[in-house]
């Protein structure tokens, strides 16, 4: 597993842009992990416990530090599902105080789509994992020389997305708030998300690393494509319902200009559509 260091101690894997399958094993979001003097947080885990373990090795690879933190941005399987890998460092498990509720909730679910998926050898020593320590509003992390910062958001991508940022080197870590190159997914609210993304482009930062996409990007740029896919979305459903059409109306029509921009477009434009349609009609 290839890592590459866009800061002093700060290490990011980019994932493939591909579905989940035995031959990624679950690799295809991005992972990090940041050494302080004293210890290492992991952010993000990738698809599977087999995945999660090479992420491991290549961590101890780089440093015999204790991994202390291991913090997951957001509930999706493909960012957490690697976290039993981590079970002998005993570390705490870090995540937004919705988080728990979301995979305790979608627990068989995940687990059964993510087995069939990656068959039953990469899905092998794969469990859902509850964090320890939750983040109501924000909370530091002291790593020994730096301090990582977590920021608990408003539902965008999904109902329990954080953000966290390395104090000694001024790297955000955006996860899956955002996506460059893959398609955006929309598992919480279209207009929060919009709306954070605005914020988001307003915010100063030596970096930041998206949750599928290159290794590190600049703001404000970096949020441009997703800024104008989701606004695009919007505006297309929006229109359609003042015509009075339906969600299957939606679902043919609405963002298709986007096609062509986007890997992993076929898979999941149409989902995001539905989403979308469901939460704008009762504006």
């Amino acid at each position: 597993m290839s890592f590459t260091e866009v800061a002093s101690g700060v290490f990011v894997h980019q994932g493939r842009y591909e579905l989940q399958s035995p031959e990624n094993k679950g690799d295809m979001a991005n992972a990090s992990f940041v050494i302080g003097s004293d210890a290492v947080a992991v952010i993000d885990t990738l698809g599977s416990a087999k995945v999660g373990r090479e992420l491991r090795s290549a961590i101890k690879a780089v440093t015999d530090k204790p991994i202390r933190y291991v913090i997951n941005s957001h509930m999706h399987p493909d960012h957490v599902f690697g976290n039993a890998a981590f079970k002998e460092d005993n570390p705490q498990f870090v995540g937004h105080h919705k988080l728990a509720r979301g995979l305790s909730a979608r627990a068989s679910q995940y687990l059964a789509a993510n087995k069939e998926m990656l068959g039953p050898e990469a899905f092998d020593g794969c469990e859902i994992i509850l964090p320890t320590v939750s983040v109501q509003d924000r909370l530091s992390l002291d790593l020994g020389g730096r301090t990582l910062l977590l920021e608990a958001q408003k539902t965008a991508h999904t109902d329990n997305d954080l953000i966290v940022t390395d104090s000694a080197t001024d790297t955000v870590f955006l996860a899956d708030l955002l996506f460059s190159g893959a398609i955006p997914t929309l598992d919480g609210s279209i207009r929060g998300w919009l709306a954070l993304i605005e914020q988001l482009e307003q915010r100063k930062a030596a970096r930041v690393i998206p949750g599928h996409g290159p290794h590190a990007m600049q703001l404000p740029e970096a949020m441009h494509d997703e800024q104008r896919y989701w606004s695009v979305v919007a505006a297309d459903v929006r229109k359609l319902i003042k015509e009075g059409k339906t969600i299957q109306d939606a679902t043919k029509s609405a963002g298709f200009s986007e096609r062509g921009k986007w890997e992993l477009f076929d898979q999941y434009h149409v989902r995001n559509v539905t989403a979308a349609f469901a939460e704008l009609e009762w504006e």
